[in-house]
């Protein structure tokens, strides 16, 4: 894990669509979202001139506005499963609606003041310049990346909160969703990219203040991924599968059902000769009981009817 103060590389890594996203209930009564935006877009470029200086690259430069008690800590939660994903270079799926990320990005917050408020934010950036393929069995570079579209960031929904709300219980982005498209409000990701996911603390009890803020940011490179449209490496369906309580629909459908196809045919199709005599035998036999079953059956019924008539037509006799 490591912690360094947010420094854009580019003016679009701080938009005004990433901080405003779909945040509007913090927008203050009777304050109009444009002008709200104007007010942000100049904040951000003093925010991004003041951020420009070397001295502010340095990993051990703290913000002289936190209190001394202020020492953010920040653990992943799930890290050995996140592990076990990056091990075979995690693949996240993106769709047109978004989809949420699994494993879910869970972290737990140690070192805050109790007393002050926090905003907790994430976004997802670009790893590298390259754009990937999967061929035999490996991820490998094909070339330079996609121009990215600017990110948002995503503020955790409970923001801004109490030091002491935030320690509580573990933070999670669970409602976070990738899509690839430019028209969703979610994170938009091109897919066969590498991207990784970063964690920031700002202390603020306003959004408005976020501008004048100095971002804690936190990078663990265990949950580095690549976007896909479909998985391509089988360890890591199986993982997704194995791990995922709500992966049942891919097993119950689409992929899963083919699979299940597959193994049938091939199961039959080298299945011994006497194997398959003895197998239509059995189906030829359990043919034969449904057969007598229902006739059994229909004989029943027309003794049953045939006794109803009598009794309701006694001249019938």
């Amino acid at each position: 894990m490591a912690y360094h103060h947010l420094i854009p590389a580019s003016p679009t890594d701080l938009t005004i669509s990433s901080m405003l996203g779909q945040q509007s209930q913090f927008f203050p009564v009777g304050y109009g979202k444009q002008q709200f935006a104007n007010v942000l877009h100049k904040s951000i470029r003093l925010a991004l001139k003041e951020a420009a200086s070397p001295a502010d690259l340095s990993v051990e430069t703290r913000d002289p506005g936190l209190a001394p008690e202020d020492d953010p800590v920040v653990h992943l939660e799930g890290k050995e499963l996140w592990g076990q994903f990056h091990k075979s270079c995690t693949e996240m799926v993106i769709t047109k609606s978004g989809r949420r990320m699994f494993p879910a990005f869970r972290v737990c917050c140690s070192g805050l003041d109790r007393k002050a408020r926090y905003i907790l934010l994430m976004d997802i950036v670009a790893a590298d310049e390259y754009r990937y393929r999967f061929h035999n069995s490996r991820w490998m570079v094909a070339g330079k990346a996609d121009p990215e579209m600017p990110k948002r960031m995503y503020i955790h929904p409970d923001s801004p909160a109490t030091g002491e709300q935030w320690m509580s219980k573990a933070v999670t982005f669970h409602k976070l969703k990738l899509t690839n498209n430019i028209s969703d409000k979610h994170t938009i990701l091109n897919s066969m990219h590498k991207y990784q996911p970063r964690f920031h603390i700002v202390r603020a009890n306003d959004i408005l203040k976020l501008p004048y803020s100095t971002f804690k940011t936190y990078v663990f490179p265990e949950t580095e991924f690549i976007a896909v449209t479909a998985y391509q490496n089988e360890k890591i369906t199986q993982l997704k599968i194995d791990n995922n309580p709500f992966a049942k629909g891919f097993r119950d459908t689409g992929n899963g059902r083919r699979e299940k196809r597959y193994r049938l045919f091939l199961a039959v199709r080298f299945m011994p000769l006497q194997s398959i005599f003895f197998l239509s035998e059995q189906i030829i036999l359990s043919c034969k009981i449904l057969l007598i079953y229902i006739v059994s059956l229909s004989l029943y019924l027309h003794h049953a009817i045939l006794c109803k008539k009598l009794s309701l037509f006694p001249g019938l006799n």
